[in-house]
């Protein structure tokens, strides 16, 4: 199953026969007040930045969350997914969760989005899915309701099947455009959540065919030694079905981390892009040594 989304000129597949999506975090305000300062005053020139280093590193698609407290949310997001769409090619994850932010960011992009993202309550599934249709984007979907954030997997099942069922027969989106994030919580709060959130997605996997997605920091929050944690969330993650991740795209342990299960899962034909990236590594590492 293929999820696409694009830019106005570039195009890319999810799907657990393609290399991991890599949907770089950093474009958020969330904990960085400095950033939270710059745009309130109007000052965007830290997303140049922020778009700039994750190229650099790998990212495949850009998450955009422009959620700053006493701002004009939408007219932020606009003006900040126009910014990115003139300084790179790679497609955008439009995320907010105000409606009206969305739509203004949908409304000036050019391409194919992913929207992030809507819960199983009916409210914001009615909210959100016709205007993912609208604009012919594709959506992050997340299993729980107004009731809880559940902890077995059989409800993030039950979630799963009644979001799909919905997407499909009442709002007639494609079952590929609805990507599941199976939930991926902090260990440090609960030492089987991660192995709840691995048959999550395992089970997604084998029932649905689902594209997934995860909050990738999330797992090690709290945590020392946070980019070990994350590099080695992943690659276990995609033996059992995770096909993509917003997750720092920035921080070359991760990264590398997983191109590597690419490679060993098949995603890397002859490891063309693993030797590709270490000639790379050493061509960048001659050149800044005097």
């Amino acid at each position: 199953m293929h999820t696409r989304l694009s830019s106005a000129s570039k195009e890319v597949t999810i799907g657990d026969d393609q290399p991991f999506c890599i949907i770089g975090e950093r474009i958020n305000p969330t904990g960085r007040r400095l950033f939270q300062e710059q745009l309130r005053a109007g000052d965007l020139s830290a997303i140049e930045r922020d778009v700039a280093a994750q190229v650099a590193q790998g990212a495949m698609v850009l998450d955009i969350n422009m959620g700053v407290p006493l701002t004009d949310e939408p007219a932020l997001l606009r003006r900040a997914v126009k910014l990115v769409q003139s300084i790179t090619d790679l497609p955008i994850c439009i995320d907010s969760s105000v409606v009206e932010a969305l739509e203004a960011g949908l409304s000036v992009y050019e391409g194919r989005a992913l929207v992030n993202s809507i819960t199983a309550e009916d409210d914001r599934m009615a909210e959100i899915l016709p205007m993912v249709k609208h604009y012919n984007a594709a959506v992050i979907a997340l299993p729980n309701d107004h009731d809880e954030i559940p902890m077995e997997a059989d409800k993030r099942l039950v979630l799963t099947k009644k979001i799909l069922d919905t997407a499909v027969d009442k709002y007639g989106l494609a079952v590929e455009d609805i990507i599941i994030d199976p939930l991926a919580m902090p260990i440090g709060a609960d030492p089987n959540i991660v192995n709840v959130a691995y048959e999550t997605i395992h089970r997604i996997h084998d029932e649905y065919g689902a594209n997934m997605t995860v909050g990738a920091s999330n797992v090690s929050f709290g945590m020392p030694g946070r980019q070990t944690i994350n590099a080695t969330f992943l690659p276990m993650a995609m033996t059992v079905g995770l096909t993509s991740a917003i997750m720092d795209a920035r921080t070359p342990q991760i990264v590398e981390a997983v191109k590597a299960a690419d490679l060993l899962l098949g995603h890397d034909e002859w490891g063309m892009a693993w030797i590709a990236a270490h000639r790379a590594r050493q061509v960048a590492e001659k050149a800044s040594t005097p």
